[in-house]
């Protein structure tokens, strides 16, 4: 019994993170039709997320002592890496497509167990991921304005490899007498992508008197500190801590198909709140992507530890034994009206 309301509760939160994650786009597009570049935002999000996270960074400290490579390969990889390659895609090929192509990692970091680590994973959480990118297909519709563009292509993967090189990374976070804290080290990867952000981004010559105004969302003048303090502190920060604890209470296979979720809730906001509506293929295709999410959770998993197989910023790996170990989870982000790696 107190399995399964572990296990309930820790859907409940891995939802809660997903739709936070996934209403960061709905907050953001007003931003940029408003005059912010969309790389300015996304510099927004994570320095300002950063800055919130000072504190935490200031109590663990000595990991930058103890774990420097780790927190280089966080900031690197799940912000600064994730970010680039999909901002550098999204110029070349349409959003949806870099949107699937980056949403492949689960099934990446799937494989990553089975064939590399040797671990095995259930057949439901190999049935779930096929059906919720094949959702997830639909909702982003690639179908629409599909052009090859190799390049663009390759750069969407290398999106989709940042995430699962941040998923083996955190694989080697040491064993339970010297595991880092998932908060620290989800504090410190955003102050490091801040930083190597801020090079790429050149905040500098941002116009920043669009936050001191307001911006449209269907009709409606929004404050633009208002969206932006719902991109930093709901679709960042606390987005990442219920992540964290989610992934605690579930097995890398569940984490990693509700994942998926942060593009059909991202879209499904996007319908109410901009008025963007929704095609029939696209409600089917989030259909299967919510089967594809309940045929992987509702089986047991063979093996609770190894890399969890999550698409923005995001589930990491999680031990069950000893307990005292804690999981992190990744943040940086989905796409541009989506989630983890766009504002």
């Amino acid at each position: 019994m107190q399995a399964s309301q572990g296990r309930n509760v820790g859907l409940g939160l891995a939802l809660a993170s997903a739709f936070s994650f996934g209403g960061s786009g709905v907050a953001a597009k007003p931003l940029i039709e408003a005059g912010l570049d969309p790389l300015h935002v996304v510099w927004l999000r994570v320095t300002g997320a950063a800055l919130v996270m000072l504190p935490v960074a200031w109590r663990h400290r000595r990991l930058l002592v103890r774990r420097p490579a780790l927190l280089a390969g966080f900031g690197l990889l799940a912000v600064a890496g994730v970010q680039a390659c999909y901002f550098a895609a999204i110029s070349r090929i349409p959003v949806g497509v870099a949107l699937l192509v980056e949403y492949l990692a689960p099934a990446l970091v799937l494989g990553w167990v089975r064939f590399v680590q040797r671990r095995p994973v259930t057949r439901a959480a190999a049935v779930g991921v096929v059906l919720a990118v094949g959702g997830l297909a639909s909702v982003v519709e690639i179908w629409s304005g599909l052009s090859f563009d190799l390049l663009g292509l390759l750069l969407a993967l290398g999106a989709a490899c940042c995430q699962v090189g941040y998923f083996v990374l955190s694989d080697q976070g040491g064993d339970a007498d010297d595991a880092p804290d998932p908060l620290g080290v989800i504090a410190y990867g955003l102050l490091i992508g801040s930083l190597l952000l801020t090079v790429v981004a050149r905040p500098w010559g941002m116009d920043w008197s669009v936050l001191g105004g307001s911006a449209d969302m269907n009709g409606s003048d929004v404050p633009a500190a208002l969206l932006l303090g719902w991109i930093v502190l709901i679709a960042t920060v606390i987005a990442y801590v219920t992540g964290v604890i989610s992934v605690r209470k579930l097995s890398p296979q569940v984490a990693g198909v509700v994942a998926c979720l942060e593009a059909v809730i991202a879209t499904v906001l996007a319908w109410v709140l901009l008025g963007e509506h929704l095609s029939a293929p696209q409600i089917a295709g989030g259909a299967v992507v919510l089967v594809g999410a309940f045929i992987a959770q509702s089986s047991a998993p063979k093996d609770a530890s190894g890399p969890v197989a999550g698409g923005d910023g995001h589930p990491l790996p999680v031990r069950e034994t000893p307990a005292r170990e804690a999981p992190v989870r990744e943040g940086s982000e989905g796409e541009l009206s989506a989630g983890r790696t766009a504002p």
